[in-house]
């Protein structure tokens, strides 16, 4: 079965050395819900492809051979594209940080950076479209803040046992779903056992990301049902 719209990412590369786009597709896709669809040498190559391909995230170079992916960037929200793009550069100077952020760039790496730091990025653009489906109507200061990141500490590592990339997976499912599910029927739909997502949605009770609702029935132990935690119930989870 394939997995919620929310989790797969389509990545475009605007990145001049060949040998390093290389790398960058290789460990990107190692998430098997990651593809890139594109990759660009230049920026006039960047512009075309972002306009034919529809990325859901860029990840750009500054230093191109035909100007800076910091003037491509301010292009595109001069034209209105407001796709997620993130910085993968050795420009490591404050300005051109700057300039990245005031342009919109919802982060920055640092060449060279870890596996893991672009695990980070990839989770933080996931979060950002989870948020942003969730929120589309209207946006309340609490929801903006936890978008924005504003008052949240940065996320203590994942126990032993749960891979980050298991677990974005099963909470887009959870957000995807309108009404409470079991592990059971989430297992389903991201290709899991039954007991390997109670394990991951237990992980997002203790974290305050879900709640554990119980139905009671038949004869028996009651069931077990999963929702996205709503505004105040987060800070009330252990």
């Amino acid at each position: 079965m394939n997995p919620p719209a929310q989790s797969r990412v389509r990545v475009l590369l605007v990145e001049d050395d060949l040998r390093v786009a290389r790398v960058n597709r290789d460990l990107l896709e190692r998430d098997p819900d990651v593809h890139v669809v594109g990759s660009a040498a230049t920026c006039a190559q960047g512009d075309a492809l972002a306009q034919a391909l529809q990325p859901d995230l860029i990840l750009l170079d500054v230093h191109l051979p035909d100007g800076s992916g910091l003037g491509l960037l301010r292009h595109w929200r001069t034209q209105g594209r407001t796709t997620d793009v993130a910085l993968i550069t050795a420009a490591d100077d404050e300005a051109s940080v700057r300039l990245a952020l005031a342009h919109g760039a919802f982060d920055y790496l640092i060449k060279p950076f870890t596996g893991a730091r672009l695990n980070d990025l990839l989770a933080r653009h996931r979060a950002r479209r989870l948020g942003a489906a969730a929120g589309r109507a209207r946006l309340d200061q609490g929801r903006l803040d936890r978008l924005l990141g504003v008052g949240h500490p940065a996320p203590a590592p994942l126990p032993r046992g749960i891979d980050p990339h298991t677990l974005e997976r099963v909470a887009g499912a959870l957000h995807a779903t309108p009404v409470p599910v079991t592990a059971e029927e989430v297992g389903e739909l991201v290709g899991l056992s039954r007991v390997t997502a109670w394990r991951y949605l237990e992980h997002l009770v203790r974290s305050g990301q879900a709640v554990l609702e119980h139905q009671y029935g038949h004869a028996g132990r009651p069931v077990k049902l999963y929702r996205v935690a709503g505004p105040g119930e987060a800070q009330q989870a252990e």
